[in-house]
């Protein structure tokens, strides 16, 4: 399906370009073939076709200055002819596939089979029945209405498998269905800055048409192909396409060509746009991708070698379009050249969520019990009747009486099932989906965007979290408080007439030219509110203080347009400054420069004084100025920031590619202090943090002081506390050895009592994250969180365990490596994704701890009473009503909890503390232990205790005993009652502490219990029950009722004295080594690896689950791969992956989803 709707999306642009060919000086076809060229190869076909960007730019009918017209009609017709700038999407799987899904799960076609069998034997009435000779030793005469009914008892087990098939399936449809809510709002949040009629304008990627001129800078994730027209410093990382990891540099002479889906590192520029949605370089690859992967599904499912699919889906390509086969080569080569992609692949793969971990673990240790246990009830059911027919009786075997004996065989065998059906807990993989899916929904509500689903769970577990400074922890707002102009220190703004008119003009058009045009003051939105600060904050807080000294900086730059601008350094991690080149009327050159004041001033050989003349400014002057000017403002929370400017001759011309003599010998007009106010929130935020076990670490670009004075006033440190305040290069200096590399004893060192790390750059927090990460320090692997809005963030971003991308400031580079987004850049939402992490880990367990106890209970249940009486108490049916109630019902209920502040007041659980804790596991027995001695109870001496017959020893079509019923109602309320117990695990006393905070946990309890009446008084012999009087009922409600005292009283045992408890669920430590430094190399055999585990668990029902949770999972995860429209590649790569691979994250899985599943021939990859 995916290959027709892009090839009918093929055709039909092709169709229209026929018909409007004329109507501009170029066609699809061409443009498109243009994109296809690298470097000078392109630059040499403009140059012969169209002459110059600007002829192409004539010929689209655009202006390179003043952008399209914006006209819908005309807006309309580029749509038509060269298509939208989106990708369709792949189409979901429809409820009738999520049906045949969930029918394919082992236990259920056991259960379907034996239904089945059962049914035709009901039918099937042979000669023998009315022989006496067959009857068994128990057998008593049956009426013949009675026999009549036997077909019942297999109707409604097929009835039931086909309610837990449909609640299955509607449960993954509407899982599916939010994901893909949730992806489109992404999509929409997705804007873009081009020019419209003059004007600067943002609007969402979606309606960006052929022929736009749009405004491309630092970070951005480009949106469709173009042109580079016009710009400075403009570096490209193409690595997501071409697989090079070095970034590319553009130039309009050199090679102008913009791609889709890669990032801009450096720079800024305008590009014209030539090809968008499917016909862009993303779209191309899309597009075959979506063929891929159709043929892929198809093949998997045959369980073929994946080979031919190579063939297939470069056949495809080849129909669609040559040039388009041949930009899948340089693809594939994707692995080999980027380390750091690779890296991304790795860093998922290496290691399931911590939670998903231990819960595959624990469902294999229980669904090898279950079996076990079924395995061991049939063997001894069957041979306690052959022995008690054939040998105590001496019965003949006659063949007229096969048939009957068959259908005790059939009997045991379902009962066999139903023990197995009870033991495996598959509501598991479903309680955990409910769970956090429901969380992600409500986090939204909390600004809480969350990209991979397991990362909400990860966060629970968070031990550290390394902040930025700027924007997270502060409002972003900058504003000068203090200047040091003309030797004069200033604490507040200075009076305009107290400064030299000279060194004002040079202030306002250093700090007007050389800043980015794009960064604006605009008027307040509202009466009285502050003025906008629009593009770089720190720039704003300059603007501002332009026009706090009553001057403006639009006419300078209206006097001084961008493309007249000679030449820009722009602001990098490296350079720490930004210098701007402009000619002077004179023809010789002037720059200005601005940046962090140590940096820049050290570069200053002079300095303007009062008079507005340059001084000598000797490194002694230098130092007393950082003294007396630059430390005070520093340690009152202040960046400092130097404006300075150099004259150049005009002949020779200065080599403007050689830095280093070029920033040098500046001449100094101003250090002015900038304050970014902390976040009236962020204090009480970080309490929080550190109250429940989390350390806040500060890594931020700044100057020490100004760090340590906003840590202290965040509360990340407290005076007179024992902890580091490290610079980035100091840092540095203590982690690595002689030769220079880092070394982990090192870090162990020092990350325990490391508090600020300033002056950091992109790769200092890499290497933080990374040494906390893979420490040993401490028995507990640290769970790092970090957050990050720079493109230079990526890096730690991914490494961390959970990365946070500011959703404001972030550049789509740092959203698109993270896990979480936070739509308000506040760091108090980040306790927030804390408090839900811990509330779906807790809800895992209130789930497991009511789960397990049903289990235990059921099984032994099944397993004695068939022992001991050959047959089981509670019926096929009925223990499939009670794995409803468990399973669907229960995860809903319990997975649904709202968290509460208390979660916040213990300390983080850790990877290796096992799910199931003792004060759970007291629990669980506990409650078992009544359960079973009631029922037990009931089961041998109820028929005393209530005088009715005894439901013992009855023949095959018996019909239901009262006895039988209040049994399975007993047990039933016992269960709804404990599920009220399950709702606290830490062993408080108030089970119904905030139970009306959750509506869904009342309506599905009081629903059960409803139901529950009407299946016992009207249920009949599907249900194998039969109604009971009123003080019956009455009993079965105080026994269960009885369950909530019982909770009382295990409460009041304490725990610590119950040594010989066992945990279940842990993760051992060597689990959990990252392969990551093995995985570099071995990637086939772990992938061959996977699949063996794979192949070794999946026949098993709970894990059948888990890969159709999986796979929507991955559904809505690597739908965030391409931003924006380029955001559909939904499950193309879902079908190869594996439970262990629960977030591969999005940009890789191009390369990932071109080169895993389809491994090309090594020639076909050396051709790129």
């Amino acid at each position: 399906m995916g290959d027709m709707t892009n090839s009918d999306f093929y055709s039909k642009n092709q169709r229209n370009e026929s018909s409007h060919g004329g109507e501009f000086g170029c066609t699809m076809e061409e443009l498109r073939s243009l994109m296809e060229l690298r470097g000078t190869e392109a630059v040499v076909k403009i140059k012969e076709t169209y002459g110059d960007t600007e002829a192409i730019c004539r010929r689209l009918k655009t202006s390179p200055v003043e952008g399209l017209p914006g006209t819908t009609p005309d807006l309309e017709k580029r749509k038509q002819i060269f298509g939208q700038n989106f990708i369709p999407p792949k189409k979901p799987k429809t409820f009738l596939q999520l049906v045949w899904e969930a029918l394919q799960d082992v236990t259920l076609i056991i259960l379907e089979i034996a239904a089945i069998i059962s049914l035709g034997l009901s039918f099937y009435h042979p000669p023998g029945e009315s022989n006496e000779a067959c009857a068994t030793a128990q057998g008593g005469a049956e009426d013949e209405g009675e026999a009549e009914a036997g077909w019942i008892e297999g109707a409604a087990i097929l009835l039931s498998v086909i309610c837990v098939v449909l609640v299955t399936a509607f449960n993954d449809w509407s899982k599916e269905k939010q994901f893909r809510g949730l992806q489109s709002r992404i999509e929409q949040e997705q804007k873009f800055t081009v020019i419209r009629a003059n004007q600067v304008v943002q609007i969402p990627v979606a309606e960006i048409v052929v022929g736009d001129i749009a405004q491309v800078k630092y970070g951005d994730l480009l949106p469709a192909d173009g042109l580079f027209i016009q710009g400075n410093d403009l570096k490209i990382d193409e690595s997501s396409l071409t697989g090079e990891s070095d970034q590319v540099r553009k130039s309009v002479d050199k090679d102008p060509m913009l791609l889709s889906g890669t990032h801009v590192m450096e720079g800024s520029g305008r590009m014209l746009v030539t090809a968008v949605g499917v016909n862009s370089q993303t779209g191309i690859i899309f597009t075959l991708l979506g063929a891929g992967g159709e043929e892929e599904e198809k093949k998997d499912k045959k369980g073929k070698m994946q080979d031919g699919n190579v063939d297939a889906s470069q056949s495809k390509a080849k129909q669609q379009d040559g040039a388009a086969a041949m930009e899948m080569q340089p693809l594939k080569s994707a692995e080999g050249g980027d380390a750091d992609d690779k890296k991304k692949a790795n860093m998922h793969k290496k290691e399931k969520s911590v939670l998903q971990g231990k819960l595959t673990k624990l469902a294999v240790q229980i669904g090898k019990a279950g079996l076990v246990m079924s395995a061991i009830t049939v063997i001894i059911l069957v041979l306690y009747f052959t022995v008690d027919t054939f040998v105590v009786n001496k019965k003949p075997w006659l063949p007229e009486c096969t048939p009957v004996y068959v259908q005790y065989f059939v009997k045991f065998f379902i009962i066999g099932v139903t023990v197995l059906v009870v033991a495996v807990p598959e509501g598991l993989p479903l309680a955990v989906t409910i769970s956090l899916a429901y969380s992600v929904k409500k986090m939204m509500k909390d600004n809480n965007l969350v990209r991979h689903l397991d990362a909400c769970e990860t966060m629970g577990n968070a031990t550290a979290i390394c902040s930025d400074k700027t924007g997270t922890l502060t409002t972003n707002r900058m504003t000068v408080v203090q200047a040091y102009v003309g030797d004069v220190h200033y604490k507040e703004i200075p009076d305009p007439s107290s400064v030299n008119a000279k060194t004002m003009e040079l202030l306002v058009n250093a700090i007007a030219i050389n800043s980015a045009y794009t960064t604006k003051i605009l008027p307040p939105e509202k009466e009285g509110a502050l003025p906008r600060q629009v593009g770089n904050k720190t720039e704003c807080g300059l603007l501002g203080f332009v026009l706090d000294l009553k001057q403006d900086y639009e006419p300078v730059r209206i006097q001084m347009p961008e493309e007249k601008l000679y030449k820009v350094y722009t602001f990098n991690s490296v350079r720490k400054s930004m210098s701007t080149v402009i000619k002077l009327p004179d023809e010789s050159f002037r720059m200005y420069s601005k940046g962090a004041s140590e940096i820049v001033l050290k570069k200053c050989c002079k300095i303007l004084n009062g008079a507005g003349e340059p001084r000598v400014f000797r490194p002694r002057d230098r130092d007393e100025m950082v003294k007396k000017v630059i430390e005070p403002m520093a340690c009152d929370g202040l960046r400092t920031i130097c404006v300075a400017y150099r004259d150049f001759p005009n002949s020779p011309e200065p080599d403007w590619d050689n830095e280093n003599d070029i920033l040098n010998d500046l001449t100094c007009i101003c250090v002015v202090g900038i304050e970014d106010p902390v976040r009236p929130e962020v204090p009480e935020a970080i309490r929080k943090c550190q109250r429940a076990g989390i350390t806040v670490r500060m890594v931020t670009g700044d100057n020490i002081n100004t760090a340590r004075a906003i840590a202290i006033k965040c509360g990340i440190i407290h005076p007179g506390e024992d902890f580091l305040c490290l610079e980035g290069k100091e840092f540095n200096r203590r982690i690595r050895n002689e030769k220079g590399e880092i070394e982990q004893e090192r870090i162990d060192k020092i990350w325990p009592k490391l508090r600020v790390l300033a002056r950091s750059s992109p790769t200092d927090k890499h290497t933080l994250v990374k040494g906390i990460i893979d420490s040993t320090h401490t028995e507990q692997r640290q769970v790092v969180a970090v957050t990050g809005d720079g493109t230079n963030d990526g890096p730690a971003l991914k490494k961390a365990d959970v990365g946070f991308a500011m959703g404001i400031a972030g550049t789509d580079v740092a959203k698109e490596a993270s896990d979480i987004i936070l739509t308000d850049d506040n760091f108090s939402s980040i306790v927030k994704a804390v408090m839900w992490g811990r509330n779906v880990y807790d809800s895992i367990s209130k789930f497991l701890q009511f789960q397990l106890t049903v289990n235990v209970v059921a099984v032994i249940v099944a397993f004695t009473g068939a022992c001991i009486t050959q047959d089981s108490p509670l019926k096929a049916v009925q223990m499939l009503w009670v794995n409803l109630i468990m399973d669907t019902f229960a995860s809903l209920a319990l997975a649904t909890e709202p968290p509460t502040e208390t979660l916040l007041l213990r300390k983080p659980y850790g990877r290796n503390k096992p799910l199931i804790s003792r004060t759970m596991m007291k629990n669980i027995l506990g409650h078992a232990v009544y359960q079973l001695t009631l029922i037990f109870t009931l089961l041998f001496v109820g028929e005393k205790m209530f005088q009715i017959d005894s439901g013992r020893n009855a023949p095959l079509h018996s019909p239901p005993s009262e006895h039988y019923t209040i049994i399975f109602n007993t047990f039933v309320m016992m269960q709804l009652f404990n599920e009220v117990n399950a709702r606290k695990i830490h062993g408080e006393r108030n089970v119904f502490d905030g139970i009306f905070r959750n509506p869904i946990f009342c309506t599905i309890v009081l629903g059960t219990f409803a139901i529950q009446i009407v299946i016992v008084q009207f249920g009949g012999k599907p249900f194998s029950c039969s109604p009971l009087q009123l003080d019956q009922w009455m009993w079965c409600i105080f026994i269960g009722l009885g369950e909530l005292v019982w909770g009382q009283v295990i409460a009041t045992i304490p725990t610590s004295r119950l040594k010989f408890l066992k945990e279940a669920g842990r993760l051992t430590q060597k689990e959990e080594i990252p392969e990551e430094e093995l995985n570099e190399d071995v990637e086939e055999i772990d992938h061959a690896e996977r699949e063996l585990r794979r192949g070794q668990i999946l026949w098993f029902r709970g894990l059948n689950r888990i890969q159709t949770q999986i796979e929507v999972v991955n559904t809505f995860k690597s739908g965030a791969s391409f931003q924006g429209a380029l955001r559909r590649q939904s499950s193309v790569t879902s079908q190869s992956q594996d439970v262990a691979n629960l977030s591969s994250p999005s940009r890789v899985s191009l390369s990932n989803a071109l080169s895993s599943p389809t491994s090309l021939p090594p020639a076909a990859a050396g051709q790129g």
